[in-house]
């Protein structure tokens, strides 16, 4: 059976579990990483050197890095429905999932660390609202995109929407001072039906 490294509240195994989840495929999730442990175990470190989660085991397949499990899981269990009609259109998808990880991921860890992770006595509210606003100038990028086709990917979800797809979910819940950008509200709208989305990214901020 295929096996997922990682703890339920990790961004980056959240990429994993709903790619998982949308391809409806089978598997075993183990808990790794934060308070689980295990990421320095020798067993552990011997599928990913790094000791970092998410890892998958599909068979005699090990592969680490979140972006590319959830590309490597698209190309091999997702059929035309995850496919593409080009090299071109594929790239494009890429690029998104690239900037998430390289602009996003960045700015908002630092929300949660210092907004959900931190005391509330303790947060540099002042530092929260800076990254916010920063954050908020890099959305209006995938907003745009989003003005002239329903996804990412496309005209339908694909893997290009996972990573954003994660990190958004904080963007819109927490209680930020965020810019109206409306096609980006929309496509979290629609992210939000998918039962898949539901059950792997909509939890608790913890």
């Amino acid at each position: 059976m295929m096996k997922i490294w990682g703890r339920t509240n990790s961004t980056n195994v959240k990429k994993v579990l709903w790619m998982a989840e949308e391809l409806g495929l089978t598997y075993e999730r183990i808990d790794a990483g934060g308070a689980f442990g295990v990421v320095d175990d020798p067993a552990f470190r011997a599928m990913n050197p790094n000791g970092l989660v998410p890892v998958l085991q599909d068979g005699d397949v090990t592969l680490w890095e979140s972006n590319t499990i959830v590309r490597y899981l698209a190309d091999a269990h997702g059929g035309e429905r995850f496919g593409f009609a080009s090299v071109a259109a594929r790239a494009g998808a890429d690029k998104w999932m690239d900037w998430t990880s390289g602009t996003v991921a960045v700015l908002m860890v630092q929300i949660i660390v210092g907004y959900v992770r931190t005391a509330p006595e303790k947060r540099d509210m002042e530092k929260i609202k800076a990254v916010t606003e920063t954050l908020g100038q890099k959305l209006a990028l995938a907003n745009a995109a989003l003005e002239d086709q329903p996804f990412l990917s496309g005209a339908n979800l694909g893997m290009g929407d996972i990573p954003l797809g994660c990190f958004i979910y904080p963007w819109f819940e927490l209680p930020l001072e965020r810019p109206d950008l409306p096609a980006l509200a929309a496509w979290y709208e629609r992210l939000k039906q998918r039962p898949a989305y539901q059950t792997t990214v909509m939890i608790p901020l913890t």
